[in-house]
């Protein structure tokens, strides 16, 4: 249990008693999917009960939010002003990394935002896009921890030195009691594609930009990967 309790408090808020050792989940950090049961599990909870959809899509965002402690949301922020920085790789990476939020990162912050609204709103069920959305999200931080060299220190390079090449396919084990939920095998199969096309084009992207992979673009890829994920599982 330390990993996963280390892992809740490394993608959550909730308390869950005395810290534990982050490189107790380093160790299994292909079990990121878990956390997406956990927190989809959460927010369904509340939404469940909210018969207006307007409401019940707003109060999905929120919870994220809530629960995450936006801890990823920032990386998405992080993310959108380093992609928005004009200049060689170092200005790019000055602005990915300090901690200002510009017009790049208020863009990208807005742009998911409403990109993931729409897409629940579209969905024949909250509940489901949620957790479906939340757990591929959960395997592209798996995915980028394995295969996403570090250019700097920090959380992502601590994260990348117990990742194995073989940890992302588990985590898509990890995935697979999602083909149960009342969904058609097509979402399914464009839902999958689209949690391992998103980290992919995020991973290529971040090493000609930014030299490689850091914290904050893991976490920018939770938010992009949920987002889409969750929008191609409404238009299918």
């Amino acid at each position: 249990m330390k990993p996963l309790i280390s892992l809740l408090q490394f993608t959550t808020i909730l308390p869950l008693g005395k810290p534990q050792d982050l490189g107790s989940f380093a160790r299994y950090s292909y079990i990121y999917p878990c956390a997406g049961y956990i927190i989809g599990g959460m927010i369904a909870l509340p939404v469940f009960f909210i018969t207006d959809r307007i409401i019940a899509s707003a109060v999905a965002i929120a919870a994220l939010l809530l629960i995450t402690g936006v801890h990823h949301f920032d990386g998405l922020l992080d993310l959108g002003d380093g992609l928005m920085a004009h200049g060689d790789r170092d200005k790019r990476i000055r602005a990915l990394t300090d901690r200002q939020i510009g017009a790049g990162g208020v863009a990208a912050g807005i742009a998911v935002t409403l990109l993931l609204f729409a897409g629940l709103m579209a969905s024949s069920s909250i509940i489901i896009a949620i957790i479906i959305g939340e757990v591929c999200a959960k395997f592209s931080m798996a995915f980028l921890t394995a295969y996403g060299s570090p250019f700097r220190e920090g959380i992502h390079s601590y994260l990348h030195k117990f990742s194995k090449p073989f940890f992302p396919f588990i985590a898509a084990l990890f995935c697979i009691p999602l083909v149960f939920l009342p969904v058609s095998p097509v979402q399914i199969t464009g839902s999958f594609l689209t949690m391992v096309l998103c980290p992919v084009l995020l991973l290529i992207v971040s090493k000609r930009l930014f030299g490689g992979i850091n914290g904050d673009i893991v976490g920018a890829s939770n938010e992009l990967t949920r987002a889409c994920v969750i929008v191609v599982v409404a238009l299918i």
